[in-house]
């Protein structure tokens, strides 16, 4: 990746912009990453991808707020749905007969051959009661990055649809606050995703609840353990490349879900949520190999993949954000 950070906002043409904005070109614009056919999945893994048992866990976490809601209809809400992989793994492992609504949302177009009783929404329904679940849909909510300059002064960094960067003007305004709140920088070469837009939009999602559970899964990162120079980069093709605007890859960088949860929400690991819903990467006793095979064999195979799941330093490190309406 290009990279030249100067202070030199005078000699900026219209190529240069900020990283929001490069990046949501980028990615939803004409002919953007997130709008081409092959879909998210084409270029990465995520939970979802991973295992049947991440859509298993979240029917059963659906199960649980239906209960909690006192019966009748309930909504699921599937944030940053993809291709709709999420929200059909999920109605297809709920009790026959469990009486939800079920809705995508999602700014590419319907994929063909989704379950028709899916509706496809480019925004969240208003009004509607059960679970909203955002897997990791809030990294690709396009951020503005800062960077302390030499005098330690945060300015918003600009950039070019080639990845060449350079520091424009000091960040000021909601954007300084957000910063001096929340991922204040102390030294020169110091790096932040302004995590304020990601707080609209996670408040934004939850207010469509009028009542139920609100969830927001996703790579992210607190206060105190903030990571120096930021986390943006781009994924291509199962790799991790350099994040150039361009519309070849998808830009992406961990969410600051402290800040989104603010003083209602919940925070926890995605190994700590998952096990509250019986996913534990356990192998099957050795007894059962001798007693029936085939049962071991299916069991071995639903370990691993439960293993996967809940992995330190992998999936099972991700944050999960409850926040209840």
């Amino acid at each position: 990746m290009k990279h030249e950070v100067r202070d030199d906002t005078a000699r900026g043409s219209q190529a240069w912009s900020g990283w929001r904005a490069a990046t949501e070109q980028a990615l939803y614009g004409p002919g953007g990453f997130y709008l081409r056919p092959e879909g998210p999945a084409g270029h990465f893994r995520t939970s979802v991808h991973a295992s049947p048992l991440f859509a298993q866990a979240v029917a059963r976490l659906l199960e649980e707020v239906a209960q909690e809601l006192g019966g009748g209809e309930v909504a699921f809400v599937d944030m940053g749905a993809g291709r709709g992989e999420l929200v059909t793994g999920v109605l297809a492992a709920l009790p026959a007969g469990f009486p939800v609504r079920a809705y995508a949302v999602e700014r590419a177009a319907r994929p063909p051959g989704l379950d028709e009783r899916v509706t496809w929404l480019a925004r969240p329904p208003a009004g509607v009661r059960g679970l909203l679940f955002a897997n990791e849909w809030l990294d690709n909510v396009p951020a503005d990055v800062a960077e302390a300059d030499a005098d330690a002064v945060p300015r918003e960094v600009l950039v070019r649809p080639d990845g060449t960067e350079h520091l424009g003007a000091p960040v000021s305004g909601e954007d300084a606050r957000w910063l001096e709140r929340w991922w204040p920088l102390r030294e020169p070469g110091d790096r932040a995703e302004i995590g304020r837009t990601r707080d609209e939009a996670w408040a934004g999602a939850v207010g469509t609840l009028s009542a139920g559970l609100a969830v927001a899964v996703d790579y992210g990162h607190v206060a105190g353990g903030r990571p120096r120079y930021g986390t943006l980069t781009g994924f291509r093709g199962g790799r991790e490349v350099a994040p150039v605007p361009d519309g070849t890859c998808d830009i992406t960088s961990h969410v600051a879900l402290d800040a989104c949860a603010g003083r209602s929400g919940e925070l926890l690991l995605q190994r700590e949520a998952l096990a509250g819903l019986g996913v534990a990467g356990d192998r099957p006793p050795l007894s059962l190999a001798s007693t029936d095979p085939a049962a071991y064999v299916r069991a071995l195979a639903r370990a691993g993949e439960a293993a996967e799941l809940v992995a330190r330093g992998g999936l099972g490190d991700f944050l999960w954000l409850r926040q209840r309406v």
